[in-house]
């Protein structure tokens, strides 16, 4: 791999890094800087890269959350050391359950109607229009939620049923451009959760989520990489990480004194570039 593309490749990290936690569409951003620096990569390793990328943000939400999400205490035995005794958190445990029920509308369908969502949807002018959509919807909600108080704002009150409606609104983003986070966050406010829960829920969804969808795009490419695309992948998931440490801890202290009303207007704004573009081109 020569310079240039491992330059294109670190690109995506970054984008992939910042945009997979904010509300403004990972994917959606990811195709469309793909159009303008074109990975010389073959088109089913370039497909699977834009997903499996993904992974190394998600390996940023382990290591933040390690300790809220490791569902086992792990104390010695202290007359026999070498002897190890596990306990259960059952909070943690009963967080896991949630999530996992929370993953299983968009698991479901994603399994079912992957290879169509991608014939269908995976072009510009749904990525501008989804864009633009969800941007108008985030501006409306915090608008419509500006003087309300929060149901929900401790992990401990979050219900299955709470968990499994955030869980319906994480289906509307295998459309690219709608964005995971966002579409579960916006699902989050609007059932009355606090934005530090919903924007924390939305961290933990996506480990499984984008667990489960790596996997299917890895075993559906094969497992047999050639040099160039064993460092674009090992490149970009480094860099994904290093980059979704910084963007995590940006968005969680963001949020405490400001709303997501910026993010709709940035989606507005750059779903219109978007169009502009490409029917200038």
């Amino acid at each position: 791999m020569n310079f240039i593309e491992l330059i294109k490749i670190i690109i995506l990290g970054i984008v992939e890094g910042i945009t997979e936690w904010l509300p403004i569409s990972s994917t959606g951003h990811m195709i469309l800087v793909d159009e303008f620096i074109k990975i010389n990569l073959s088109s089913s390793f370039k497909e699977m890269f834009l997903v499996v990328i993904q992974l190394g943000a998600i390996f940023a939400v382990v290591a933040i959350y390690f300790n809220k999400l490791f569902p086992f205490k792990i104390n010695l035995n202290k007359k026999n050391k070498a002897e190890k005794i596990i306990e259960i958190k059952k909070d943690i445990m009963s967080l896991w359950f949630k999530i996992l029920a929370a993953c299983l509308p968009a698991g479901i369908i994603g399994f079912m109607f992957d290879d169509k969502i991608d014939e269908l949807f995976y072009n510009y002018q749904t990525v501008a229009a989804t864009l633009i959509i969800y941007g108008v919807v985030l501006i409306w909600i915090e608008n419509k939620n500006k003087n309300s108080e929060p149901i929900i704002k401790d992990f401990k009150e979050l219900t299955y049923k709470t968990a499994l409606i955030i869980g319906m609104f994480q289906v509307l983003a295998l459309i690219p451009g709608t964005s995971r986070s966002g579409a579960t966050i916006i699902g989050g406010i609007l059932i009355g959760t606090s934005r530090t829960i919903a924007a924390e829920f939305t961290f933990y969804l996506a480990i499984p989520v984008m667990l489960g969808a790596s996997l299917v795009k890895l075993l559906k490419f094969g497992l047999v990489f050639s040099s160039a695309e064993a460092i674009a992948l090992f490149t970009g998931m480094t860099v994904a990480f290093i980059v979704s440490i910084f963007t995590i801890k940006f968005l969680l202290s963001y949020i405490k004194r400001n709303d997501f009303k910026v993010f709709g207007w940035y989606r507005i704004v750059l779903g219109f570039l978007v169009i502009g573009y490409f029917l200038a081109v």
